[in-house]
């Protein structure tokens, strides 16, 4: 059985890409599982690589909000990053998200690199300007899929600066549709 995790990463609830993915989700099939979470309302302290810092515990046993997300990531079939463009890549509670994951790497009873692999990574942003603008974003989060063995399940752009304005980009409404027609 199918379980998507959505990961929103925009310091504005209920904007553009949150939109762009509550439209996808309503596209997938009903007997997919679906978890929510909003990154900037989660309490996550700024990662901290303490790989060379003499006397420091190289890792802690994840913990609050922390081995929430853990849970959910390594329970998950499919992710959804959902962030918006924000110069040029994701925004900072989504970076934050994923920073984290260079530590639960190092923790070897997680197994983190190895659970990873075979699951599906999609994203989803929306952006205010050009279509290339998210260029890097997209290219940063294949890549991050591409060295975990994971797939890629694509991009789904949208293009809005004000709340719901993506509603009027056809282009991406209509894309939410099929979207995850691969489910």
């Amino acid at each position: 059985m199918r379980s998507f995790l959505f990961l929103l990463g925009s310091s504005r609830l209920g904007g553009n890409t949150e939109t762009l993915a509550r439209n996808a989700a309503e596209n997938l099939p009903t007997n997919v599982e679906q978890q929510w979470f909003n990154l900037a309302t989660m309490p996550l302290t700024d990662y901290a690589d303490r790989r060379h810092v003499p006397g420091k515990r190289l890792h802690a046993a994840p913990q609050g909000t922390e081995k929430l997300l853990l849970d959910a990531t390594v329970a998950a079939t499919d992710i959804v990053i959902a962030s918006p463009t924000y110069w040029y890549t994701v925004s900072s509670s989504t970076k934050r998200y994923l920073d984290y994951w260079s530590d639960w790497f190092d923790i070897e009873e997680l197994g983190f690199k190895g659970r990873m692999a075979g699951k599906r990574l999609w994203v989803i942003t929306a952006l205010s300007e050009e279509p290339h603008q998210a260029d890097a974003l997209i290219d940063t989060l294949r890549r991050s899929a591409e060295y975990l063995k994971m797939e890629f399940g694509g991009a789904l752009t949208g293009n809005g600066s004000k709340p719901d304005d993506v509603l009027a980009d056809t282009e991406a409404m209509a894309n939410v549709k099929v979207f995850f027609a691969s489910v």
